[in-house]
């Protein structure tokens, strides 16, 4: 604006100037006139001349974990100002009335500039970070040349997940998990089915003699393993969810997902992910050996980073698990969505059930409670565990692997 001004009183001068037959006022109107021009050349050099590369670091966190976003600007010298700001998401963390924005008044020629700025994302996804928007002014401030540089780079948020302990008693005993051994106690009694000792199990279950056997603490299985597989199925049914943002059911269920998932793998367990409607979110990971990590746990949770709500409205769909175990985390769920979860599983596994209604804030549609189907499924023979907004993850996860509710942290 300030240039434009300059250049339109010039121009007006000289006019005036000129009928008045005024040199010296036709002089000082051509030096008003090419001071903006000027002004514009220079800052057209600058803006051809700058550079900026961006670098996130680390480019894959998982929620509320910090990272830093570096900007190198090179190619100086600068004249004038350069006004730097960043597009960022809100939900990669920054507050929306304050994107990240600088001022760089002097830029070396040859080792630039870095410039730097934290984020903390709030909510999983494939953010975007960029483009770089800057404004290059002259040093007299009379022009000015938006310009964008370079493409955008990724922030892969992941879920949010916690440490669980325990394993409920159906689950662990699959076909080839490692470390299973089989025990023999003497001629004409039967084969007792052990495993190592996993932080969590109950001590009455330490089998002696095959500690003594293997010189470390086994544990009886309560049950001869059939299963072949823990299949984790999540709901993410749009209907079946409530609230907003990172305080939503939906993100509570991807969490809960991801920590299931993780435990499991790391109690050498394979693990398969599946929505509602029957799809697998990657290939089967197997579990981890030896206590070394397992590489596939990376491939669920950068899946589950980038999951999106479903337009289905039902639980029907292709059997679920059919030769292993299942863990269902379900949304709102009616009776009726109970029978197609039946058809698809009719012979049990266990579910943990998300009492929606605690997630409502608007109230705009109601949520059928969560009592009537967990009656439904535990009637079928399988292991229900009701979760509520303010209930941990960790107290729903040892309410289903031991059987009894928990209230406020406590079996009863």
């Amino acid at each position: 604006m300030r240039g434009r001004c300059l250049l339109a009183g010039g121009v007006a001068t000289a006019v005036s100037a000129v009928v008045l037959d005024e040199r010296d006022l036709l002089r000082l109107a051509l030096f008003v006139v090419a001071l903006p021009l000027l002004s514009l050349a220079v800052a057209a050099l600058t803006r051809r001349a700058i550079r900026a590369h961006r670098t996130v670091d680390p480019a894959r966190v998982p929620v509320g974990t910090d990272c830093a976003v570096d900007v190198r600007l090179t190619g100086g010298p600068l004249v004038g100002a350069l006004r730097v700001a960043d597009t960022v998401p809100d939900a990669a963390g920054p507050r929306p009335s304050a994107p990240p924005r600088f001022t760089v008044h002097r830029l070396p020629a040859r080792s630039g500039v870095t410039l730097r700025y934290p984020l903390r994302p709030v909510l999983r996804g494939d953010h975007r970070i960029g483009p770089l928007v800057a404004r290059i002014t002259d040093p007299l401030g009379l022009a000015e040349f938006p310009r964008r540089y370079g493409d955008a780079d990724g922030l892969l948020v992941l879920p949010a997940t916690v440490d669980l302990h325990g394993l409920p008693s159906a689950i662990g005993g699959g076909e080839g998990t490692p470390g299973a051994v089989v025990a023999h106690q003497g001629v004409g009694e039967p084969d007792v089915l052990v495993r190592p000792y996993r932080s969590g199990d109950e001590l009455r279950r330490v089998h002696w003699r095959a500690t003594a056997r293997h010189d470390e603490l086994m544990v009886r299985l309560e049950e001869r393993p059939w299963r072949g597989e823990i299949t984790v199925l999540l709901d993410r049914r749009d209907g079946a969810h409530r609230g907003d943002g990172p305080t939503s059911s939906l993100e509570y269920a991807v969490s809960l997902a991801a920590s299931i998932s993780l435990h499991m793998i790391r109690n050498g367990e394979p693990v398969t992910v599946v929505t509602e409607d029957g799809t697998a979110l990657g290939e089967r990971v197997a579990g981890a050996v030896g206590g070394a990590p397992s590489p596939g746990a990376d491939r669920i949770l950068d899946a589950l980073a980038t999951l999106r709500v479903s337009a289905r409205t039902g639980l029907d769909g292709p059997p679920v698990a059919p030769t292993g175990d299942v863990v269902a985390i379900l949304g709102a769920t009616t009776v009726d969505d109970v029978g197609a979860l039946l058809d698809r599983r009719p012979h049990g596994g266990h579910a943990i059930l998300l009492d929606v209604a605690g997630w409502d804030t608007s109230g705009a549609t109601p949520a059928p409670g969560a009592d009537a189907a967990a009656a439904a499924l535990r009637a079928a023979g399988w292991h229900v565990a009701v979760a509520h907004a303010d209930t941990d993850p960790r107290t729903c996860w040892a309410e289903l692997s031991s059987g009894r509710r928990v209230v406020a942290g406590s079996p009863t």
